[in-house]
């Protein structure tokens, strides 16, 4: 028997409507700053932790950890080291400075969950896939937190990413082990409902890129022909 070769399931597609399913929730899934208190059911919680976890990681690592904010004391401590980064966000914006900090970028306060999510320590051991990218590791833990997003979605439930602090900081204030680093401010709980579109595409921040523009073949910069029926399409009805 060929030892290297897995076990494996069938490889079929899902029916019509569980795929539907599954390209609902990431069409949906949006990056929410506004929420409504109330809870997280803690099977829904573990539910939502169990799908992250099941994440793939490079050279199956595994590196992420969660920490689950319950303490008041701590969140505000938190919300004041995001607001202290928002500052200084702001600042290194220049001209945009004073239209960023209209801006909603975190829901610590009101949100029912705040996780946070950190590289574990001693990350150097794994060498698998990370000899010339040792970055990968953060690339696995953020696989695991868009997983959650999506089962967030999937509950009814909003989430919102935070990267607005200073990770030394944010690390003694949660007293992770030297070498472990946060990665993520996660605000989780019931919203009122989704963004129609992202919220930074509605307020006029940013707007979304054509995904024609972001494919190439072979090279950089080589239009993929993957998008080459859309151009012909937009030419003949005059589009820009």
């Amino acid at each position: 028997m060929d030892k290297t070769k897995p076990a494996l399931i069938e490889a079929a597609p899902f029916t019509p409507s569980e795929s539907a399913a599954v390209y609902r929730a990431i069409r949906e899934r949006r990056d929410m700053r506004h929420f409504c208190g109330g809870q997280v059911d803690t099977d829904v919680l573990q539910r939502l932790l169990c799908a992250a976890h099941h994440a793939p990681s490079v050279g199956y690592m595994q590196p992420w950890r969660f920490i689950r904010i319950q303490n008041h004391d701590t969140r505000v401590r938190l919300h004041a080291l995001v607001e202290a980064e928002r500052i200084q966000t702001a600042r290194a914006l220049g001209q945009r400075e004073s239209e960023f900090m209209q801006l909603k970028v975190q829901g610590i306060l009101e949100a029912a969950e705040v996780l946070v999510v950190a590289l574990v320590d001693g990350r150097e051991r794994h060498v698998f896939g990370r000899r010339t990218m040792p970055e990968m590791d953060l690339a696995s833990a953020a696989c695991a937190i868009q997983n959650l997003w999506l089962a967030a979605r999937v509950e009814g439930l909003g989430m919102g990413w935070v990267s607005l602090f200073e990770p030394a900081e944010l690390a003694a204030l949660l007293g992770l082990p030297e070498g472990a680093s946060p990665v993520a401010v996660l605000c989780l709980g019931p919203v009122e409902g989704y963004y129609a579109e992202p919220m930074l595409a509605q307020q006029h921040w940013a707007q979304c890129e054509a995904l024609s523009d972001l494919v190439f073949d072979d090279t950089w910069g080589e239009a993929s022909a993957l998008f080459a029926h859309q151009a012909t399409s937009s030419q003949a009805k005059g589009e820009d």
